[in-house]
């Protein structure tokens, strides 16, 4: 229940700000109990602002599902934007006392008073008055049924995600599919002159030989022989969808090592069974959905498979049931006639969700309608066959990319939800104007379009199609269509000619790649990697955007990490503001973790090429050793350092050097009277002292950077020195500790974690970041802040 408001202060009765001149009287019902009358004022003038009240009454037919948090014009502005019709105040002073109770109960329960009319819905919201002391609501306008389904997703703070099936999440293959594309291959050995696509193509026809003849087997005796050993089918069974489906038993072989199964659409019939790949770390991705029980999206699958089979892939994805249940899967799984659109409003036919409030997880964009691709998180095919060791060659696979996209996503959009929206709207009456509602947050503003034009990863997309796709799947399920001795290329295939087919991969798994080494990356890979680091942080990576009111309509997106700012971004479109923001955010993570470690660790050899095999990259020397080696900055490197990076890399040397000496000691900091040689420069001396004794000096065009140089003298002096008139000023080596505050803390685990992320050369490449290769090169160190500071002391 949701926590009652005060009833609206009133003063002096009037129409509300914005309505026409002169509202129409109307008598207002709920069902056939009479509730007194109302003065209804259009929200425009003219035709446009015709009355929706059929037969010039009010008849409500029901009140909506109770709002755990959101007040119902929330909802509605969510779902259906700007979409208030007119405004109602009760006629007589005071009020009929039904009609003042009905007032009370929507406005403290969080309820609206709804209006049916043919496939629409006109829900009455209850709104405060800053002038009427009457009963005063806002009329809304919304399809049928949406409200009801939105109330419910709200309160849980869950979207929806819809899924693709072939070539996003499974590759499927009968004995059909694999016969043909084995003799297509075998055809294009025949005219191909290169020796490396000859023996990537050899490969590949291994690879479709050896699960065909698993395949053989299921159909012929109901086992396989994986590795030596027999493996046979088990018994199962298919839950009833609505509909009272007949109980099936479907023959299943799950083989787990090769993240492949077996089965059988039709169990009666054997030339209907199926080889299917799953995608590598589904159950990842299906574990963050289902996580403790608590629903983040209602999952949907759209495809243009046949329905049968579809039904049987998913149950294969989600055995039991738990994405969705048995008694939704006939209206959650959508089959999409192959060559038509995609759409969000069909897949959402039984109102379930509205599309501002789901994203789509599909390996093709072209196949959804053109106003649903803002919503379409595009990932690369699966091409199991083609490129085995794809999925696994960077540091994060597809679908924990995926993963990660859909959870920021989600934490994007209620943020806006509640910080903007639900803010806002608290705070309208009902004089508000219609302008005055608040901007609502749609899904796609928190997704980065793909350029599907892009080949992730220097993979380009497999000439032949793997597996199974639209119509092709119902003909290769029954024994009419595709007669042997017709041999034909499918229709979808995604390259016509051989022109720009990458190199294979060479048998042993070997990927040769065709740009000399180098490795292209993804436009959101800044984003994912941001994401990732994020996640092994158990840190809220946030991304803000706004755009500006000048002519130019330029949008600005912040990147937040745990609520601070780390980067901004700025371009003609959000998505171009989103990659430079996120790009910004990881130099930044870059930079102040340098400037952090450099004066415990040294400063970075300058020699980037060195190989990452020749020692631990520039972590190794973090302990408090004797032989740290520290190379002094010259007065050239800081003219060129940034002022408030050298003003943050100051602070933290003289933590450090406050660290190393007693309590009641204190390094002191002279500005040495400069000669007239180094006045003429504009140079600045400093000098470092401890008890009388000189600790280090430094030089430099601005005070701040001659202090740092002689910080930084002085700390090596206080880690080295053996003189005893200095190091009677000194902690015992025992009792040093060095923690890390919260900022510092923050950027050591970030960048850790970062390092982790940047394991794959993919990654490493994309940063151009000399010093993020070399950080890639250390062991994996932990990524909990306690352990970090473990480390670093």
């Amino acid at each position: 229940m949701a926590t009652p408001r005060a009833p609206p202060q009133a003063a002096v009765p009037g129409g509300g700000a914005g309505a026409a001149a002169g509202g129409v009287t109307m008598r207002m019902f709920h069902g056939d109990v009479f509730l007194g009358e109302a003065e209804v004022f259009p929200m425009k003038q003219g035709a446009e602002g015709s009355l929706p009240f059929p037969s010039n009454e009010i008849r409500i037919s029901h009140l909506s599902p109770t709002s755990e948090r959101c007040p119902p014009l929330a909802i509605l502005q969510t779902i259906a934007p700007f979409s208030v019709r007119c405004k109602l105040q009760a006629k007589l002073m005071p009020p009929h006392p039904s009609l003042h109770r009905l007032y009370l109960t929507c406005f403290n329960e969080y309820k609206s008073a709804v209006v049916v009319v043919g496939d629409e819905e006109l829900h009455l919201v209850a709104m405060p008055s800053k002038v009427e002391k009457v009963p005063c609501f806002w009329c809304c306008s919304v399809r049928s049924g949406i409200y009801a389904a939105s109330v419910g997703m709200l309160n849980l703070r869950c979207l929806a995600i819809v899924f693709d099936l072939d070539e996003t999440l499974i590759v499927a293959n009968t004995m059909k599919s694999f016969e043909d594309r084995i003799e297509m291959l075998s055809r294009r050995m025949d005219i191909e002159d290169d020796p490396v696509r000859i023996a990537g193509m050899s490969a590949e026809i291994k690879r479709y030989i050896e699960d065909r003849e698993l395949l053989k087997e299921f159909i012929d005796t109901d086992t396989v022989t994986d590795n030596g050993r027999i493996v046979g089918t088990q018994k199962e069974e298919v839950l009833p969808i609505s509909g009272g489906q007949e109980r099936v038993l479907r023959p299943v072989i799950r083989l787990p090592e090769r993240n492949a199964i077996l089965t059988r659409i039709n169990p009666e019939v054997r030339d209907t069974s199926v080889f299917v790949k799953l995608r590598p770390a589904w159950e990842d991705l299906r574990s963050y959905l289902t996580a403790k029980g608590r629903k983040r999206f209602e999952v949907y699958v759209c495809t243009m498979a046949e329905r049968d089979y579809a039904l049987e892939m998913w149950r294969l994805l989600d055995p039991e049931a738990n994405l969705i249940s048995s008694h939704n899967l006939a209206e959650r799984v959508v089959c999409v006639k192959s060559g038509s659109k995609k759409c969000l409003q069909n897949v959402f036919k039984d109102k379930g969700c509205h599309p501002k409030m789901a994203m789509v997880i599909d390996d093709r964009l072209q196949v959804w309608d053109e106003k649903d691709q803002p919503r379409v998180h595009v990932v690369p095919a699966y091409t199991p066959y083609y490129a085995p060791q794809a999925e696994m060659a960077n540091a994060v696979p597809v679908l924990c990319v995926a993963r990660n996209v859909a959870c920021n996503v989600r934490g994007g959009f209620f943020r806006e939800f509640d910080e903007n929206l639900l803010r806002k709207v608290f705070e309208l009456m009902y004089e508000n104007e219609l302008l005055d509602l608040p901007y609502a947050p749609d899904v796609g503003d928190y997704l980065v379009c793909e350029d599907t034009n892009f080949a992730p990863n220097n993979k380009d997309v497999a000439p032949i199609p793997e597996g199974m796709s639209g119509a092709e799947v119902g003909k290769r399920l029954n024994g009419l269509a595709y007669p042997r001795d017709q041999k034909q290329i499918p229709s979808s295939t995604r390259l016509s000619d051989d022109d720009g087919v990458a190199l294979r991969g060479i048998p042993g798994g070997t990927n040769i790649q065709s740009n000399g080494g180098s490795l292209a990356t993804t436009p959101s890979l800044f984003v994912t990697v941001l994401q990732e680091i994020g996640r092994l942080c158990e840190s809220r990576v946030e991304f803000r955007s706004t755009v500006s009111s000048g002519k130019n309509m330029q949008f600005s997106v912040e990147v937040l990490f745990s609520n601070e700012k780390i980067g901004i971004g700025i371009g003609k479109t959000r998505d171009e503001a989103q990659v430079l923001a996120a790009e910004k955010a990881l130099q930044n993570l870059e930079s102040n973790y340098l400037s952090f470690m450099a004066p415990v660790a040294g400063v970075l050899n300058k020699d980037v090429n060195k190989p990452p095999g020749s020692g631990n990259g520039f972590l190794e020397d973090i302990t408090l050793s004797e032989d740290i080696s520290m190379e002094e900055p010259s007065g050239s490197t800081l003219k060129e350092q940034d002022h408030s990076k050298a003003l943050d890399r100051l602070s933290s040397v003289i933590s450090l050097i406050r660290e190393l000496c007693l309590e009641d000691q204190h390094v002191v900091f002279r500005d040495q009277v400069r000669d007239s040689g180094s006045a003429l420069n504009g140079e600045y001396h400093f000098q470092a002292e401890l008890g009388g004794q000189i600790l280090g000096r430094g030089i430099g065009l601005n005070k701040d950077f001659a202090k740092l140089q002689a910080a930084e003298e002085a700390l090596k002096t206080l880690k080295t020195t053996t003189d005893p008139q200095i190091k009677k000023h000194l902690r015992p080596m025992q009792q040093l500790n060095f923690p890390l505050y919260p900022t510092q803390r923050a950027f050591l685990v970030q960048s850790m974690s970062l390092k982790k992320m940047l394991a794959s050369p993919s990654l490493l490449f994309s940063t151009g970041s000399p010093s993020l290769c070399k950080m890639a090169s250390s062991p994996l160190l932990p990524a909990k802040p306690e352990a970090a500071a473990a480390v670093a002391v």
